[in-house]
């Protein structure tokens, strides 16, 4: 089994490969930093029992990561698993955010997971075989204060992923969709630092997940072929019943302000 990351060289990315590594998949990750991705590598060739690869792309550009798939597959095989990770956040209030850091969230979370998922997307539907997971986020089910960007690429991320669903019925590819809850990672650090209060009263305060956690609630999902995999009761709660929660949210969200 050949299996891809993206954002593979930390946080959830890391950990996903971190697993299929210890079951002895040959893992390829992919990320813009080469310090990062060569460090990782040396780390998962401890842990995992695998043949370990790396490939320096961001994923927001499609010619790099187009590149970086196709040097994986040459060395590997044909990719069986794609896990697009790769992602950012940067919170600011929208009048406050400039122009370009709202697109640079924009181009990395909507279209370099699009930007991934094609590049490996005609070769398993040729193949009539497949796994897609798209990592989404919490913040994809309900409007944040801070979070305008971050919110609109992830929510973005359904729309596309349920068309994707409907287009590849009876192709052998089975695209998924998860949305992951506060994970610690590196990126969750510098956010938090960032983090708006009105944002920080809506969240609330419970406690982060760990990566390796939901990294493993990942890869049961894709195991499954679940469509999607929620975390928690709250975001749970928001999946499964938005529609009805969101304006009691709403309501007691506006009398705390």
């Amino acid at each position: 089994m050949h299996v891809i990351v993206t954002g593979g060289s930390s946080g959830i990315g890391l950990e996903v490969a971190r697993i299929y590594a210890c079951r002895g998949a040959r893992v390829s990750i992919i990320a813009r930093t080469a310090a990062m991705l060569e460090s990782a590598v040396v780390d998962l060739r401890i842990t995992g029992k695998a043949d370990i690869r790396c490939e320096r792309a961001d994923v927001a550009n499609d010619s790099e990561i187009s590149r970086a798939v196709d040097a994986c597959e040459a060395a590997f095989g044909p990719c069986d698993v794609l896990v697009a990770s790769a992602g950012m956040v940067e919170p600011a209030f929208f009048d406050q955010q400039s122009q370009s850091d709202f697109s640079r969230q924009i181009d990395v979370n909507l279209l370099g997971t699009a930007n991934a998922v094609r590049s490996v997307y005609a070769g398993m539907k040729s193949r009539g075989q497949g796994a897609i997971m798209i990592v989404s986020s919490g913040a994809a089910l309900i409007g944040i204060p801070g979070y305008t960007a971050y919110c609109a690429s992830k929510s973005a991320l359904t729309g596309f992923a349920e068309a994707l669903q409907a287009e590849s019925v009876g192709d052998g590819v089975t695209i998924s969709l998860c949305f992951p809850p506060d994970t610690e990672t590196p990126q969750f650090e510098r956010e938090l630092a960032k983090r708006p209060a009105q944002a920080r009263a809506l969240m609330g305060a419970a406690p982060p997940w760990k990566a390796n956690a939901v990294a493993e609630k990942i890869v049961r999902g894709i195991d499954r072929r679940s469509k999607k995999v929620y975390f928690g009761f709250s975001i749970t709660g928001l999946g499964l019943f938005g529609p009805l929660v969101k304006p009691f949210v709403a309501a007691w969200f506006s009398r705390r302000r």
